[in-house]
C-alpha cells in the first residue's frame, strides 16, 4: 500500500538537517534524497524539496520523463 501525504504533511521532508527531501509532482510523491541533483532539500538553487512542484514543471528545461529514475513513495493527498 503506497504512503498517502498531505501538502501539510510534504512540507516535513524538506532535505534540511537530516531530514529525507520528497517532492510531489501530478499527485505523486517521490524520495529525491540521494538524488545527485537535489543537496540538502535543494535543486539547483531553483526549487526545494516538501512542496508540489506540479506547476512550477512547465518552466523546467526538461519534462515529466524526468520522474521516471525516481522512486515513487506514495501519493499527495489535499
Amino acid at each position: 500500500m503506497e504512503k498517502r501525504i498531505s501538502k501539510k504533511g510534504l512540507q516535513n521532508f524538506d532535505g534540511k538537517d537530516g531530514r529525507p527531501a520528497y517532492i510531489a509532482y501530478n499527485g505523486s510523491v517521490y524520495d529525491v534524497t540521494d538524488n545527485l541533483y537535489w543537496t540538502d532539500g535543494n535543486h539547483l538553487e531553483s526549487h526545494f524539496a516538501g512542496v508540489d512542484l506540479t506547476a512550477e514543471l512547465g518552466d523546467a528545461p526538461h519534462g515529466a520523463e524526468i520522474f521516471e529514475g525516481v522512486k515513487k513513495i506514495g501519493v499527495l493527498e489535499d
